[in-house]
């Protein structure tokens, strides 16, 4: 894969090349330097030695070389956290769910456009919002720290995706303040993109058992016919 500073680095990892050679034509024309390898143990050689920004990956391949690439893109931490998007035949919220619970920071069922996915990948790949400038904002031991892009709870980092830190840092700058389903696509995704409100459902969900995990699980509250809100208080949800 060719290195330059000015570009992210893309992976694609999918058995049948020609059928993803349209996506990669057009993340290069959107400014990506996109690489392509046809198998697991290529793709984890290739993150080891030159890690990318984001590793795509046919979910749909067979046997274990989905989970060792998966495994691989998880050890990676110098120099960048590698972002994953999963690609797949199977769209059920099941399936979707079970995709993100493998660490996916985003999931596109096939057939898709390659407007949506472009879109996506430039979701996952945009800069964290430093909501409320560089100040942290702190509930009960829940702490966002947008000058790191991360949130601790009683000290510890949580382990949230790109598209989940998203979401709690615009949560959590704006106490109270309800986002219904289309600010939230806007602000998180960007307003061209043809991410469903699903994906928002799905992430809000994880972010939820991931609070729960650490005592902070009415934070996030459903305003039935609306959309979320965070909160400081100890009500549940509505």
């Amino acid at each position: 894969m060719a290195a330059t500073e000015s570009k992210k680095q893309v992976l694609i990892v999918d058995e049948n090349g020609a059928a993803v050679q349209p996506l990669r034509d057009r993340l290069c024309d959107a400014g990506f330097n996109v690489g392509l390898v046809a198998g697991g143990a290529a793709a984890v050689t290739e993150l080891a030695q030159r890690p990318p920004h984001l590793v795509i990956l046919d979910w749909d391949t067979p046997g274990f070389a989905a989970l060792e690439v998966i495994a691989a893109v998880q050890s990676v931490r110098i120099p960048r956290t590698v972002r994953l998007i999963l690609l797949s035949v199977l769209s059920s919220e099941h399936d979707v769910v079970a995709g993100f619970s493998y660490g996916a920071d985003d999931y596109i069922a096939k057939p898709y456009s390659l407007r949506e996915a472009v879109a996506r990948v430039c979701a996952v790949l945009r800069p964290q919002p430093q909501e409320g400038g560089h100040s942290q904002v702190s509930c009960h031991g829940l702490v966002l720290d947008p000058s790191a892009n991360r949130v601790t709870a009683g000290g510890q980092v949580l382990k949230l995706r790109g598209a989940e830190y998203r979401i709690l840092a615009l949560l959590m700058a704006h106490p109270g303040k309800t986002y219904d389903r289309n600010q939230l696509l806007t602000q998180i995704w960007g307003g061209e993109s043809d991410v469903d409100e699903r994906t928002i459902d799905v992430n809000v969900q994880r972010l939820r058992k991931i609070l729960t995990e650490q005592g902070y699980e009415a934070r996030i509250q459903t305003v039935r016919g609306i959309g979320y809100r965070f909160t400081s208080g100890q009500a549940g949800v509505d």
